[in-house]
């Protein structure tokens, strides 16, 4: 089992660390396409253009090929959204990581290295709730998974909000990101309110923001 170490965020992590991101944000895509597919009106969509084709051209290839052409642009179209939302963060807060998380109060920006190379990270930003800081862009390589370094990333944070005098954690999640979601309700979290993404295509997809949060618990001593 390789062995691993969380340590502050140095300036020469920063590509790793966009990289990570990048790519951790990109497995997203095949499970928002799915979840985009189950959604009724997308079913309705495709089957009543399949049944209008084949009975306007009472062929069958046809219908075929245009509901097959009609995923294959759902799927680009899922794939163009991620792929702005990465760009739009890369230009935000990960624009300059130490700006936005290692020079501010109550922040800070987390990375996990193994046999000397960056295979994790995590940030904690102060939030609009004052009495909570957020943990923010949690990602694992995929290759480093299943090594309890996410679950090692979440008690950084806990801890650093702890010692900060916050009472609590909150981050936010998609409808699609099951497994982080079983991640946070394992260690503690649970989850308090959930709404749609602000966009036209996600309130017509159902795609849903859950917030959760964790209780700090004080350490008393024995």
């Amino acid at each position: 089992m390789a062995s691993f170490k969380v340590r502050k965020y140095r300036d020469e992590d920063e590509e790793l660390v966009k990289e990570i991101f990048a790519l951790g944000m990109s497995e997203h895509v095949p499970t928002s396409f799915m979840h985009v597919l189950k959604q009724p009106l997308t079913q309705m969509v495709l089957m009543c253009i399949f049944c209008a084709l084949l009975t306007s051209s009472k062929s069958f290839l046809l219908p075929v090929l245009a509901v097959t052409l009609l995923l294959a642009g759902i799927r680009q179209l899922v794939s163009y959204l991620f792929t702005s939302y990465i760009d739009t963060s890369l230009k935000d807060d990960l624009k300059c990581i130490r700006k936005t998380y290692m020079e501010k109060k109550d922040s800070c920006f987390w990375v996990v290295e193994s046999e000397g190379r960056v295979v994790g990270m995590v940030a904690c930003l102060t939030s609009q709730t004052e009495e909570c800081l957020e943990l923010k862009r949690m990602s694992v390589r995929r290759s480093h998974r299943s090594l309890g370094i996410a679950q090692e990333l979440c008690k950084v944070v806990e801890n650093f909000t702890r010692e900060r005098g916050y009472k609590g954690v909150i981050l936010y999640t998609s409808v699609v990101q099951t497994d982080a979601q079983r991640l946070y309700v394992h260690m503690g979290y649970k989850k308090i309110r959930d709404f749609v993404f602000p966009s036209l295509l996600a309130k017509v997809f159902n795609f849903y923001i859950y917030e959760y949060r964790l209780e700090i618990q004080e350490v008393t001593g024995g």
